[in-house]
């Protein structure tokens, strides 16, 4: 046998098995996301509870990954604490162990094909009869995955048996444990998948290319291996990411290292003193007894644990730029802390409204933006905002206690209220960004040069923003009128435009239906933005006069 095709065979394998892995993640995120969230929220009341539901959940979706990006939402949002977060952490790790007991249960004692063709066969037929927004649909999907991870197995199970009989794998049956233990890491970290590195690893056992010891050094290494991912996605991220990161990247790496020194009398244990003779089992046994070694090690520590990562990662990257700095209890340098943070919020909403339409802008390059501010993606931009809003509403609140001047109360109600307006302007922009990208690859001309208008319509409406809040306060009522008369009068002509075109027949129902959405949702952003630079530049006089304009947000 040709020892070339045994390799393209098992790496079709492990990509099958990934494509695998990948379905049966998007169908049951689709199927029950929500309630999955919902039951870690519920289950992180204690840390037994939160080691029980992340092991529940991950063993369910078998992505420890959706997991840990759950957690962090939960952390960043405040709903759960870290101690319980990294509870959450150890429970997932020992989650990922089923796909392992499946594989080596049932995977190699039953024939491959009576399994997983008749699946397969089933999903196909799923996928042609079903409309993708149903459930049937995503059943069907699920199914596909079902069949593709024994597809996938099968494939890597004939082609490292041919290599074993093509390839003499005896000289490197010397080498170190060390070696196996950087290929199971190296391997875990680029498909990022534990997974397949167990479903690989155990058909290598199976044919006998490795012994019992090498693939448990393989497994130790992906222990670690795995945690790369969530690592390195977090090192521009919120200061919580990092906190649960580095976390779950300790847990792993200290119970490794412990587990490594030891390998030897805890393989015995296995084998000799417990029993378990078919290596496959063995194996799989040995890796959920790590992770169950890990959570017996971490969990009295948790509180402290938990503490030390807080003090760890105090960072400015969550920080607001001007109110934490300030003493609620001087009120006049507390309200000017609070002028200067709605000042760059406001900027930094711009950044993000340029940022969607994929425009940079040269001036907001200079702009004192925070530092990490302009190397977001969108999602990061969007969270960060929510962040700086939540915490400006939060000092907001505080600050209210301490002012007794009328001015200064009157002042402090038109900051806070320029600071909803401009969230909710990015709001409505953040939820436009789906019909954006819809429109910016159409095929359709008329969606596509509405798209067109829009960014250079978003692009003058950014520019004429960006010079009033540069300019001093001069003209600032007379120029800041007649935009919210210039948007507003646009706004209706747009429409008449849309609904011509509809009437011309260029454009169906659901075509009329996207664009008048979009349109709507763009407007709105702009005529919040106006509000908000209006909240933040005029006095209460006049402010009375935009107060009776519709669609005013207090």
């Amino acid at each position: 046998m040709n020892a070339s095709v045994d390799i393209w065979r098992v790496l079709a394998g492990i990509a099958i098995f990934l494509l695998g892995v990948r379905f049966l993640e998007e169908s049951l995120q689709r199927l029950a996301g929500r309630r999955f969230k919902l039951f870690l929220k519920k289950q992180t009341s204690s840390k037994i509870k939160a080691i029980g539901g992340g092991a529940l959940v991950t063993g369910v979706l078998q992505s420890s990954s959706v997991v840990s990006l759950m957690v962090l939402a939960f952390v960043g949002a405040g709903i759960i604490t870290m101690k319980n977060a990294l509870a959450v952490i150890l429970g997932a790790n020992l989650g990922t162990t089923i796909t392992g007991w499946i594989v080596a249960l049932a995977g190699f004692n039953l024939n491959i094909e009576t399994i997983a063709l008749p699946v397969a066969g089933i999903a196909g037929l799923g996928f042609a009869i079903f409309n993708k927004q149903t459930k049937w649909f995503n059943w069907s999907r699920f199914l596909f995955g079902f069949s593709f991870l024994f597809v996938g197995l099968g494939y890597m199970k004939t082609g490292i048996e041919g290599l074993v009989m093509s390839v003499d794998l005896q000289q490197y049956a010397d080498a170190p444990l060390f070696v196996f233990f950087l290929i199971g890491f190296l391997i875990t970290s680029l498909i990022q998948a534990s997974s397949a590195t167990m479903a690989i690893t155990l058909s290598a056992l199976f044919a006998g290319a490795v012994t019992l010891n090498d693939a448990i050094a393989i497994i130790l290494g992906s222990e670690i291996g795995t945690t790369i991912k969530l690592f390195v996605a977090s090192i521009n991220g919120a200061a919580s990411k990092r906190r649960v990161a580095l976390g779950s990247f300790l847990f792993n790496a200290i119970t490794v290292l412990l587990v490594f020194l030891f390998l030897f009398p805890l393989s015995r244990l296995v084998t000799e003193v417990i029993g378990i003779k078919d290596n496959l089992i063995a194996l799989v046994f040995f890796q959920s007894m790590v992770n169950i070694l890990g959570i017996i090690i971490f969990y009295p520590f948790l509180d402290i644990f938990g503490r030390l990562l807080e003090k760890s990662f105090k960072t400015d990257q969550d920080e607001t730029m001007f109110i934490h700095k300030a003493d609620l209890r001087v009120p006049s340098a507390a309200l000017v802390a609070l002028e200067n943070e709605n000042r760059h919020f406001l900027f930094s909403v711009l950044d993000f409204t340029w940022g969607c339409f994929g425009e940079r802008n040269r001036h907001l390059s200079a702009m004192n933006l925070h530092k990490d501010f302009p190397e977001k993606n969108l999602f990061e931009k969007y969270e960060y905002l929510k962040f700086l809003h939540g915490e400006i509403h939060a000092y907001y609140i505080q600050l209210q206690k301490n002012v007794v001047d009328k001015e200064d109360i009157e002042k402090l109600d038109r900051l806070i209220s320029s600071i909803r307006n401009t969230m909710y302007a990015a709001k409505s922009i953040k939820d436009a960004i789906p019909d954006l990208e819809q429109l910016k690859n159409s095929a359709n001309d008329v969606k596509y040069n509405f798209f067109c208008q829009t960014r250079d319509s978003v692009n003058e409406f950014c520019e004429k923003i960006y010079y009033l809040l540069k300019e001093g306060p001069a003209l600032h009522f007379e120029n800041i009128t007649a935009l919210y008369h210039s948007i507003t009068g646009s706004y209706t002509n747009t429409l008449k435009q849309l609904y011509k075109d509809s009437t011309a027949g260029h454009l169906n129902e659901i075509e009329i239906t996207t664009l008048l959405n979009f349109n709507r949702e763009i407007f709105t952003a702009f005529k919040s933005f106006v509000f908000g630079v209006k909240d933040s530049l005029f006095d209460k006089e006049q402010s009375k006069y935009f107060d009776e304009l519709p669609g005013f947000i207090r």
